[in-house]
């Protein structure tokens, strides 16, 4: 049904950020800024056929250039957190900014989201697709060589919103992107996710140290809060003693995907019983990271003015294990120089019938 774009507004120092609006041939849609590359919205139905946004985010460019909870970015160079902001390519020792503690969290501060895109559009017959594109010069954020990165966003009539990425850098370099859509399938404005039910296809996880960086142990999900191997209301044990939730204030955690072989496959669902929508995410990375949204706040005012408290939302965040890069003993997140990094992530989205 073609592209629609719209003026969204403009930056603090005057720039003009647009709004694109992808739409299927079912009345689904979902939009994306040149701010950061952002997921802004997508509209699905419940049982009824009733559309409603299941993302959380802002109305307003202004929140989005105050995008702490990362809603709906475009997450690099490298996701997750890095303790200490160190890691170390053929004898070369690099420093990023520590932005959470002691941690280089998502790569900050001088975030992607942050920046105004290029932007190009495809449409025809079968398929419409936006890519935003970012030129990351040599020692942004503290990373070696220059990178070109494109992020493309289609939409299928099957309702899945795909997110291809694409990344070239003319030096060996680390690399994990993501995109930290925030999710609530009873609507981005029902400020509660604790009856939404979760399905997580890994038999294992990535026990954390207080400062929520993995230890390196690799933990059975089995006989633990950890177990999301069946559906499992998001509630049932997250407030639970098993220490891993306590240390991350909830669910914040890597889960290792079964039988990872590179190849795109079925990674976690989700599912709300009331309208009964249906989320699935596929991905061809190794792990996900679920987060349940522990450091929202009432302070946090998005669309339509709703607030989002603690635990409005939830992620599933593709990636390489967190501190990989420190860590050969996980799958390796870096490319070698002109190399290109290709990944690709799908977020389907359906309706559950009695």
């Amino acid at each position: 049904m073609g592209i629609k774009t719209t003026e969204f507004g403009k930056t603090k120092d005057g720039k003009i950020v647009n709004l694109y609006t992808l739409t299927n041939k079912n009345g689904v849609s979902a939009s994306f800024t040149d701010l950061g590359g952002t997921w802004v919205s997508m509209m699905v139905p419940d049982k009824d056929g009733k559309f409603e946004d299941v993302c959380l985010g802002y109305d307003t460019v202004a929140g989005y250039e105050n995008n702490i909870p990362h809603f709906g970015s475009i997450i690099g160079r490298y996701a997750n957190r890095i303790p200490e902001g160190k890691f170390t390519i053929d004898g070369k020792e690099f420093q990023l900014a520590l932005n959470n503690g002691n941690n280089a969290l998502h790569s900050g501060p001088d975030y992607w989201h942050d920046r105004i895109w290029e932007v190009g559009t495809f449409e025809d017959e079968d398929r419409d697709m936006i890519t935003f594109m970012l030129i990351s010069p040599d020692g942004d954020q503290g990373f070696g060589g220059e990178a070109r990165i494109n992020v493309s966003y289609v939409l299928s009539d099957d309702n899945a919103l795909t997110i291809g990425y694409s990344f070239v850098c003319d030096k060996k370099t680390a690399v994990n992107l993501t995109n930290h859509a925030y999710f609530n399938l009873a609507g981005q404005d029902s400020k509660n996710i604790y009856d939404q039910e979760v399905m997580i296809l890994a038999d294992s996880f990535l026990p954390c140290d207080e400062n929520s960086v993995p230890t390196g142990e690799i933990r059975k999900v089995e006989n633990t809060a950890m177990d999301f191997r069946q559906y499992k209301k998001i509630g049932k044990e997250i407030d639970s003693d098993y220490e891993s939730v306590v240390q991350g204030n909830g669910y914040d955690h890597n889960w290792i995907i079964r039988d990872y072989d590179g190849n795109l496959r079925l990674a976690a669902k989700a599912k709300d019983e009331n309208s009964k929508r249906v989320m699935e995410v596929y991905t061809d990375l190794p792990g996900v990271q679920f987060y349940t949204g522990n450091y929202l706040t009432e302070e946090i005012v998005g669309k339509r003015g709703v607030t989002y408290p603690k635990r409005s939302g939830y992620c599933f965040e593709t990636q390489f294990f967190p501190n990989a890069i420190n860590m050969p003993e996980f799958i390796q997140p870096v490319v070698d120089e002109l190399e290109e990094f290709i990944s690709e992530t799908v977020y389907k989205f359906s309706v559950e019938r009695d």
